[in-house]
């Protein structure tokens, strides 16, 4: 991909991007082509959620966001888009996608830094295969954005990718570019930034479900009593030494008397889990996956990877002294520690077999709103050779979503588990031109469709799980999204 650096100039950057758009189509019609044009640059503050308000019904859209680290991006429509239904291979696959889209692409920075250029946003499912075929998003999910914001700390980047050919109307386009700009910017001014950032934080009680507008209806997948037997089964199995942990979920659906309110639930999630990843994913038929994780699967930025081992929980206290002696057995609990150090080894052998090699931080806290976890960071430098999808190919799904061995405990989820996975404990997030990315993994989650959800929640069973503690567990971890949905 050709990318050229370009130094922000109020007076010539209009110019300098009607020559480059001119320069590309030039190139396009001596070449009998077609081309991706991305286009970054600085706009005024505003908050990425906004594109999604601003999302047609039949488009692709991508949210994701990290209030703890200053980190929003936001993406919708697709100028190119890759989606399978069922492919043992589509990591591979997906990553061919992306190389053969940049190979086409050229890029103009007006300003540089963190999310500048053409980032390609991804949804796996957990499986390779739906078990249901009428499961709302495909297995696979590939699309580089017409339009894209991103914020970190106090900068604003707008990256615009335009398809240009011999016929492109230049002028045409770059009018297009600043009216889209003028809508965010004035939109989040005015409507938007009162409507959702504002009144949202004020009117919802956000430590209790309100049970006017929403209601459980049904309970989908397991009852539960099917999961405490599904425990007990899983049980056998690891004291016969055929496992040594398995992740058992469950769904239940929730119906609301009005349509869901996508961008209030979401703001109310960030306001909630503000050290989690907010995310959103639609499919352009009026679903969205969205949720607030706890876990990265893989961050790489200039070559650095990181990863969360993350496994183990309990529940937050009432009080400061409740709280520490909970931590405190988190801290020295031989099941706990069993469980998270499944996880840990997991995660150490598959980078050792692409060549990577993991270093570890101690072990610590990851403490949310109404859970914590036992949480290891590890690091590795990555290899130029190495594509940021082969690493999320060899660790997912990971021993904190699945189990150990993982075929094994796969096997098993699908004879336990009579819903449809689809994303959740699936990967989720983003790869830019230079293979920096980000991906979560998506737990403490909701399909909305409608005035219906559908909320995921899992346990991690092994030696000495208790199957009334579990399924306590669950019943805490499905209260992360439920109190946030209006």
């Amino acid at each position: 991909m050709l990318v050229l650096p370009c130094h922000a100039n109020l007076f010539v950057e209009d110019s300098a991007i009607a020559q480059f758009l001119l320069n590309c189509q030039r190139s396009c019609r001596n070449r009998d082509c077609t081309q991706i044009v991305s286009l970054s640059l600085e706009i005024e503050s505003t908050d990425p959620l906004i594109l999604l308000q601003l999302t047609k019904p039949d488009e692709l859209s991508f949210y994701f966001e990290n209030r703890g680290k200053g980190e929003a991006i936001a993406a919708i429509g697709a100028v190119a888009k890759f989606q399978l239904s069922n492919s043992i291979d589509r990591f591979n696959q997906a990553q061919q996608f992306i190389n053969s889209c940049l190979a086409n692409t050229t890029a103009l920075n007006i300003v540089d830094g963190l999310f500048t250029g053409p980032h390609f946003f991804c949804s796996f499912s957990f499986f390779g295969e739906h078990s249901q075929v009428n499961y709302p998003f495909p297995g696979t999910t590939i699309f580089l954005p017409q339009w894209q914001i991103a914020t970190r700390q106090d900068r604003c980047i707008f990256v615009a990718n335009l398809v240009i050919d011999s016929q492109s109307n230049v002028e045409t386009s770059l009018q297009k570019l600043r009216e889209k700009i003028n809508e965010v910017t004035s939109f989040y001014k005015g409507r938007f930034q009162e409507n959702i950032v504002l009144k949202c934080a004020t009117n919802y009680n956000l430590n209790q479900v309100d049970s006017y507008q929403r209601g459980f209806v049904d309970q989908s997948g397991m009852e539960l009593g099917d999961f405490k037997r599904a425990v007990l089964s899983s049980l056998k199995l690891i004291n016969s030494k055929k496992l040594n942990k398995i992740v058992i979920a469950q769904a239940i659906d929730v119906e609301s008397i009005m349509p869901f309110r996508l961008l209030q639930s979401l703001n109310n999630l960030r306001i909630l889990h503000s050290n989690c990843h907010i995310f959103s994913i639609s499919n352009g038929k009026g679903q969205n996956f969205i949720g607030a994780s706890p876990e990265r699967l893989i961050s790489i930025h200039k070559q650095e990877l990181m990863v969360d081992a993350l496994a183990g929980s309990a529940s937050r206290g009432k009080t400061a002294v409740e709280d520490a002696n909970l931590a405190n057995y988190l801290l020295n609990s031989a099941k706990e520690r069993r469980e998270h150090q499944v996880v840990i080894d997991f995660i150490t052998q598959h980078l050792e077999k692409l060549s990577l090699v993991p270093h570890l931080s101690p072990p610590q806290l990851r403490q949310l709103s109404n859970i914590q976890h036992l949480w290891t960071p590890i690091r590795a430098k990555v290899p130029i050779n190495v594509q940021p999808l082969e690493i999320v190919a060899e660790l997912h799904p990971t021993p904190a979503v699945a189990g150990d061995s993982r075929e094994i405990a796969c096997a098993e989820i699908r004879r336990y588990e009579s819903f449809e996975r689809g994303l959740y404990a699936a990967p989720l997030g983003w790869i830019d031109y230079r293979n920096n990315s980000e991906f979560i993994v998506g737990i403490r989650s909701a399909l909305i469709d409608g005035d219906r959800a559908r909320l995921y929640a899992g346990a991690g069973i092994v030696a000495g799980s208790d199957p009334d503690k579990e399924l306590t567990e669950i019943q805490l971890k499905f209260q992360a999204i439920l109190k946030a949905l209006v």
